[in-house]
C-alpha cells in the first residue's frame, strides 16, 4: 500500500505521527524563506496539525484555516481559493481519523504543486486502507504512524521529497543525521516493528478491505433504521472500516456502555465537544458514536453490536418519555 522510488527519501522518527506532523509543519515554515509565511489547513485536521498551526500564528505566521464541506470533504475550488503567492505550505490529512473520510488529496497536491506550495499530508489513519503510492501522488511531506495498522506503538515515520530538504528545517539538533533532518538515535526494534506491520497490511489490503467494508455496511443498514441516526461525513469516500454517526433526541451515556468499545471522538480530544463535527455543521446537541471494524471483527460481532445498540437506544428514549 505503501510505495515510493529512490528519488524520494523518507527518515524514521521513534514518536507517532503526531509530534512528527508537528516537525514537518513547523520545519517547513521556518524554512518557507523566499515563498512566504503563508499557511493553510483545514478545519477537521488532527490537532497535532491545528495546534501546530495555531502555536505558529501565535509567532506572526498568516494561516487560514478552511471549513470543509457539510460531508467532511474540501472542495479543491475552495482550497484554490485560499492559495496566495506567499502561501508557504498547505497541510491536508488524507483520512480523517473520526469520520474516516477521505480527500482528494491527488488534486489539492497539483494545485499546490502548480504554485510551488509545499504539500503536507497526515496519513496516520490510512495505512493499510488506501493505496499510498508517492511516486505519483503530489505529495511533499507526510506524516505516517504504526500503531493505526497493528504496529508497535511509539514509532512513525517522516516523509520528505529528497528535491525539497532544503526547504524542511531540522527540529532536533545533535548530530546531523538522516541528512541534517533529524538528529538523534532511532529505536531500532521499534523500526522493524513498523515496517513488519506495513508488509503485512500491503499483502492483507485486497481480501482485508472488502471484508471491513461489508462488516462496516452491516453494521449500518441496521443502525439507519433506528429512528433519529444519521451518518456522519461522505457515504462513499470513506475508508472500509469507520462510521461515524448521530443519533438525535437520545443523550446516551457512552462511558456506560460496557459490553462494546466505541468512541464520540478521537482520543487527542477526549473530554471535548468534536471539532471535527463542529466544523462539518452536525447537531451539536445529538450523540455521537464513533465505531470501527478491524482485522479481527466478526459477523458475530457485528449481530451483537446491533442488537446491544438498539437496546441501548431504546432503553434511553424510553427514559427520557418517562
Amino acid at each position: 500500500f505503501f510505495s515510493s522510488r529512490r528519488r524520494h527519501t523518507r527518515f524514521k522518527c521513534d514518536w507517532s505521527s503526531d509530534v512528527c506532523s508537528s516537525d514537518l509543519i513547523k520545519g517547513a515554515a521556518l524554512a518557507g524563506g523566499a515563498q512566504g509565511r503563508h499557511l493553510i489547513t483545514v478545519a477537521t485536521e488532527h490537532k497535532a496539525v491545528l495546534d501546530t498551526m495555531r502555536h505558529l500564528a501565535q509567532q506572526g505566521y498568516p494561516v487560514t484555516v478552511i471549513r470543509p464541506e457539510r460531508n467532511g470533504l474540501l472542495s479543491p475550488e475552495k482550497f484554490a481559493n485560499a492559495l496566495r503567492p506567499d502561501t508557504a505550505l498547505a497541510s491536508v490529512m488524507l483520512v480523517n481519523n473520526e469520520t474516516g473520510v477521505i480527500q482528494d488529496i491527488a488534486a489539492l497536491g497539483a494545485l499546490c504543486r502548480e504554485r510551488g506550495v509545499l504539500f503536507h499530508v497526515d496519513a496516520a489513519q490510512a495505512t493499510g486502507k488506501v493505496t499510498i503510492d508517492l511516486a505519483n501522488l503530489p505529495v511533499d511531506l507526510m506524516s505516517l504512524t504504526a500503531h493505526k495498522t497493528y504496529g508497535p506503538k511509539g514509532i512513525g515515520a517522516l516523509y520528505v521529497r529528497q528535491a525539497l530538504q532544503s526547504r524542511v528545517a531540522c527540529q532536533m539538533h545533535g548530530g546531523g543525521h538522516e541528512h541534517g533532518l533529524r538528529s538523534g538515535t532511532l529505536a531500532t526494534h521499534q523500526i522493524a516493528g513498523m515496517g513488519e506491520a506495513f508488509r503485512i497490511a500491503g499483502e492483507e489490503m485486497a481480501d482485508e478491505i472488502p471484508r471491513m467494508r461489508a462488516l462496516r455496511d452491516r453494521l449500518w443498514q441496521a443502525l439507519r433504521a433506528i429512528p433519529g441516526v444519521t451518518l456522519n461525513g461522505d457515504s462513499e469516500r470513506r475508508v472500509a472500516n469507520t462510521l461515524n454517526i448521530s443519533i438525535a433526541g437520545c443523550l446516551l451515556d457512552l462511558s456506560a456502555l460496557s459490553d462494546v468499545a466505541i468512541s464520540s471522538a478521537s482520543a487527542c480530544t477526549s473530554g471535548h465537544a468534536s471539532h471535527v463535527l463542529a466544523a462539518m455543521g452536525c447537531d451539536p446537541h445529538a450523540t455521537v458514536m464513533r465505531i470501527s471494524v478491524g482485522r479481527f471483527t466478526s459477523d458475530s460481532d457485528i449481530d451483537y453490536a446491533v442488537n446491544y445498540f438498539r437496546d441501548c437506544m431504546n432503553a434511553c428514549l424510553a427514559r427520557q418519555a418517562v
